[in-house]
């Protein structure tokens, strides 16, 4: 099989690939409960998926100076690797999904808002780091979610055009931020209801449903069926 190099397959990381919301939830509240600041689930779901200086600004009600944003997002970070790291979980369907996609020759990046560190420690321990020819971690863009900025950075790096990047996503910001690069979406509700996800091309309710022929059929569609009908 040839390699297919005007596709690519862009993933999100928390709540797609890796099961780790309540995490970081537990982790976001432990932070901010030092500071007398109280999260509740209703407002971790409103800023789930963006980085951390917007989390910091939604909570404080304003922007976090330099050394509020190292301070909390360090404590965060170590209660979060710290109690993760023994309970890494992937969402069905989804390595199987990636390891499928690499076997097939299709390009994949990661683009998270999650630090490098997180990013590492998940797809090590999943074993499918080395399926990712590009990692664009939190670190690298100045602009989360809704932004398309991490989305097309990763078209960039794997040299494919927008039009032809489809992105995997749980969020309603990085929904947006898909579709405002240009880009297909497939949208699981792992973490949001289906309603809320309406604005993807394709709304699962786990990436068990997702094969390598959906992934071509969103772009080009029809002609590859034959060659791309099986995992």
């Amino acid at each position: 099989m040839n390699e297919k190099k005007d596709i690519a397959v862009l993933w999100d990381m928390d709540g797609v690939i890796a099961d780790t919301g309540g995490f970081h939830m537990h982790s976001w509240q432990a932070a901010f409960r030092e500071r007398g600041i109280t999260i509740t689930e209703a407002d971790f779901q409103h800023v789930f998926g963006m980085k951390s200086d917007s989390i910091l600004e939604y909570f404080l009600g304003r922007p976090a100076t330099p050394s509020e944003y190292k301070e909390i997002v360090t404590e965060k970070e170590i209660i979060f690797r710290k109690n993760y790291k023994v309970h890494v979980k992937s969402f069905p369907g989804a390595v199987e999904l990636i390891k499928s996609m690499h076997g097939a020759q299709i390009s994949q990046a990661l683009v998270s808002s999650t630090p490098i560190e997180n990013i590492n420690l998940i797809l090590g321990t999943l074993g499918v780091k080395d399926c990712f020819r590009a990692i664009i971690s939190g670190g690298d863009v100045t602009e989360g979610k809704p932004s398309p900025q991490g989305y097309l950075l990763g078209a960039r790096r794997l040299d494919v055009s927008p039009s032809n990047c489809i992105v995997i996503e749980d969020a309603v910001v990085g929904v947006a931020a898909a579709k405002a690069g240009g880009m297909k979406c497939i949208a699981v509700t792992n973490t949001n209801p289906a309603e809320s996800l309406k604005a993807a091309d394709l709304v699962v309710d786990s990436l068990e449903k997702v094969n390598v022929k959906c992934i071509f059929d969103l772009v080009i569609p029809a002609p590859l069926e034959n060659e791309y009908s099986t995992k």
